[in-house]
């Protein structure tokens, strides 16, 4: 019984050195993989999770001011709007007062014929 008993504790201290032995394979093996994957990202200029995540938020900031500036461009052009039906609904501003303040109205541009006086420079 044992002779018996020896082979088995001979079996199991082999089997135990050969589990102990692929462990130390199964380590090694890891650790060229891991070493080979950070050499190939390194090599590839790929980001960092952080550079991302960074990156992430700056454009998900840039959206939001892109959409506020929508909005507020739809409200200026909502005014301009209104600005100009006002406009079109006053009397119009009569010939001697536009030469007056040296207007000159187009039918589709505004011109504005701006006279300088050197006199009033000069009193400055």
């Amino acid at each position: 019984m044992r002779a018996r008993n020896r082979l088995f504790d001979d079996f199991a201290r082999m089997a135990n050195g050969a589990f102990n032995a692929f462990a130390d394979v199964h380590t090694e093996i890891e650790q060229l993989v891991n070493q080979y994957f950070e050499r190939f990202l390194a090599g590839h200029n790929l980001v960092t999770r952080e550079e991302f995540d960074a990156m992430e938020a700056i454009a998900t900031k840039v959206l939001n001011e892109q959409s506020a500036l929508k909005d507020r461009l739809a409200e200026l052009e909502s005014q301009l709007r209104n600005f100009r039906m006002i406009a079109l609904q006053r009397k119009p501003v009569p010939k001697e007062l536009r030469r007056r303040w040296g207007f000159n109205f187009g039918e589709r541009n505004v011109e504005l014929k701006v006279q300088s006086n050197d006199a009033d420079l000069k009193d400055e």
